[in-house]
């Protein structure tokens, strides 16, 4: 499932282009309803979304959406599998694009300011990142995040492991505790993000900062 796939702007058009209801192609109500989920969560100050209140909003009946999810949990798998794919696809661009010892300190700046931006681009996903839209569902969707954030941190202290490499004494501990560090300063402007009714920017003074932290 791609980005654009999962735009929240796609389901209000396929909506208002179609007079007459039409039977979905396959697949096409899976991606309709996740369409519908994200666009709930992006309203500032939503409670929790409930499958009745998704159901309405898809004019059609509860039954009908647990004929292509088996539960709202798996609904919000649903949303996390397309944030892994999309953020680890462009984590993987970015790691590929620059090689060589040099190049860590960049590709751990540019991987920062890639989910700043991805969450930007989708408030309804930043509420699941940070965990917000998860507090009343299934526990394992909020370890599932952990994890998401758990390899995040991991690659970053891969990256600036190789940068510092022959500048350090102690590279290791190095790239720990600054890997440990921006993914810290991620969850926390995404977390400010989501609190503020998304009107705080998480790319507010994102370059200087991130000199702060990498120079």
């Amino acid at each position: 499932m791609s980005e654009a796939e999962l735009s929240p702007s796609a389901l209000p058009a396929a909506e208002a282009a179609a007079p007459a209801r039409k039977r979905p192609k396959p697949g096409e109500r899976r991606v309709q309803i996740l369409q519908a989920l994200a666009m709930m969560l992006e309203q500032p100050g939503a409670e929790r979304v409930t499958t009745a209140a998704l159901a309405a909003r898809l004019e059609v009946s509860e039954a009908a959406l647990y004929r292509h999810f088996a539960s709202k949990a798996q609904m919000f798998e649903g949303l996390i599998e397309f944030i892994e794919q999309s953020v680890f696809t462009l984590v993987n661009q970015i790691q590929e694009r620059d090689a060589g010892t040099e190049a860590g300190s960049r590709q751990a700046a540019r991987i920062v300011a890639m989910l700043v931006q991805f969450a930007e681009k989708n408030p309804g996903m930043t509420r699941v990142m940070v965990g917000d839209a998860l507090v009343f569902e299934n526990e394992r969707l909020q370890q599932r995040m952990n994890q998401f954030f758990d390899k995040i941190e991991s690659t970053l202290k891969q990256c600036l492991r190789e940068a510092g490499a022959d500048a350090s004494a102690t590279p290791t501990v190095d790239a720990q505790v600054r890997a440990s560090m921006l993914t810290a300063f991620v969850v926390g402007r995404l977390q400010r993000f989501a609190r503020s009714g998304f009107r705080r920017s998480p790319s507010e003074h994102l370059d200087a900062s991130l000199a702060l932290m990498l120079g």
